[in-house]
């Protein structure tokens, strides 16, 4: 929803007749837009709990298209029919997206529309230094105003760091490039003075006289795109919820930026709810993952002292079990948690895993399900695969509020998850993921692991210690196939 809001926003908003050109604002128009704002404050406040996410989805629908309608109807438009084809386009595309898209590639679909939304930014602050007179930020003297051109360096820069950061992302997420930290020389220093230069040359940009600020404006823009760039390489696949959530966040303040440059209050305030929002929940995450927020930020978290890539894997004892030995014992167990993981998602197992839970608490077991912060490849990944298959909002519970139960549990149950139910993070410092709080599955009376096989190892790139424990029986199988053996079994 966040990046939605944020992404008609800037295509809708940013025509020149909207620019601050010393006008009357209308006080209808402004009222509007302080009901859309209100819609999306509400939006982002239903978006916080499962319960009321269909609700803050449809409060964002309607603002958004108070907001559209009240831009269109109120607003000298160049070409009303251009605008209406562009809409269909777009829209048509985002439709057959998201009805095509399988839940496990969402995280890197989310990714990609931030990379529109940065490009978006881009494009509307180079369309406005182009032609500043249509966006009315001409002073009297002919010279783009000097507020205006620090929102323009500022609007371009963040939108191209929003751009090029979520490409990398994307990639990473995909597949396409290694989930591992790629680490360059000296990178803090470059990413350091690469900051520096483009805050040092946006102020130049805001002092020198338009005629001559051509040359500014581009490097600033170049020097952006790369930063983007080296700001997300360095960072690994454990960390990769929290760079979604942060690349959001950017995108959020390269609209509102924009929103400033063309005198929009509706842009502002989504930009700025996106941006403010985006922030909180990364910093969130990095607290839930005991992760400073600068270091994910500047990348490579744990990746000097951390294991070496192909290191050699010591043959340790494990145990295989059955679908048949899982259901037997899980028939005979009072309480059980469930863990799930990304794999879940990969195989699309959650409907099969729904309905042994269900056929579990028919038996008079009680069923939970535990979903770390970080679990899966976004924010939530894992509550809204559960939420698809019909798991009760009442059984779902975040890491705080069950760890402590696991050491009364008779079975954790473990499905496509790896790095968040590692002991590595609690007591391995060489370790990528350690200080990462991680379910205590070790101190319940039985551990059942799915995976597809013992050489496999999780997004971290780290070998497990629960494999090898003497109460667990490792289930090598796909998810889904597996559950639907166990709830034969049962």
């Amino acid at each position: 929803m966040r990046h939605a809001l944020i992404g008609v926003s800037a295509l809708l908003f940013s025509t020149p007749a909207l620019a601050a050109s010393g006008e009357a604002v209308n006080p209808w128009v402004a009222l509007a837009y302080l009901i859309a704002g209100v819609l999306f404050i509400l939006a982002l406040r239903g978006l916080s709990s499962p319960e009321t996410s269909r609700a803050g989805n449809r409060y964002g629908m309607i603002g958004m298209l108070i907001a559209v309608v009240t831009t269109l109807v109120t607003h000298d438009i160049a070409s009303l029919p251009e605008i209406g084809v562009a809409i269909a386009i777009g829209g048509g595309f985002g439709f057959l997206m998201a009805r095509k898209i399988a839940m496990t590639d969402m995280p890197q679909l989310v990714a990609g529309f931030h990379s529109l939304v940065g490009m978006a930014a881009v494009l509307v602050g180079v369309a406005a230094y182009l032609n500043p007179g249509a966006f009315g930020i001409l002073d009297g003297a002919g010279e783009i105003l000097t507020v205006s051109r620090i929102e323009l360096g500022l609007g371009v820069a963040i939108g191209a760091i929003t751009f090029s950061g979520s490409v990398i992302a994307f990639l990473k997420l995909n597949g396409n490039m290694s989930g591992a930290p790629i680490m360059l020389p000296a990178r803090h220093v470059i990413n350091l003075g690469v900051l520096t230069a483009i805050i040092g040359l946006t102020g130049y940009f805001s002092v020198m006289p338009t005629a001559d600020s051509s040359t500014i404006f581009w490097v600033i823009l170049a020097l952006a795109f790369a930063i983007g760039f080296l700001l997300i390489i360095p960072i690994g696949g454990a960390d990769m919820p929290v760079v979604v959530s942060m690349l959001n966040s950017y995108s959020g303040w390269a609209a509102a930026a924009m929103g400033f440059t063309l005198g929009n209050t509706a842009m502002i305030i989504t930009g700025a709810l996106v941006g403010s929002s985006g922030a909180i929940l990364s910093y969130i995450m990095c607290r839930a993952m005991n992760r400073s927020f600068i270091s994910v930020i500047a990348g490579g978290f744990g990746a000097e002292s951390g294991p070496a890539d192909g290191a050699e894997k010591i043959d340790r004892p494990w145990k295989r079990g059955s679908a048949e030995d899982a259901a037997y014992m899980m028939k005979q167990a009072e309480n059980i948690i469930i863990i799930p993981g990304y794999g879940m998602a990969v195989a699309q197992a959650q409907h099969a895993l729904r309905e042994m839970a269900d056929l579990l608490e028919e038996e008079g077991v009680n069923v939970k399900f535990a979903i770390h912060p970080v679990a899966g490849r976004m924010p939530g990944h894992m509550n809204v695969l559960l939420a698809e298959a019909s798991v009760d909002y009442d059984k779902v519970f975040e890491l705080e509020d069950i760890n402590s139960e696991f050491a009364q549990a008779d079975v954790a149950f473990i499905i496509g998850a790896n790095d968040v139910v590692n002991p590595a993070a609690k007591t391995d410092k060489s370790s990528p993921i350690y200080g990462m709080p991680v379910f205590d599955v070790d101190k319940a009376k039985q551990v059942f692991f799915i995976k597809r096989s013992m050489g496999g190892v999780g997004y971290a790139g780290v070998d497990n210690e629960v494999f090898y424990m003497d109460q667990t029986m490792m289930l090598l199988s796909d998810a889904k196939k597996m559950c639907e053996e166990i709830v034969k079994a049962l």
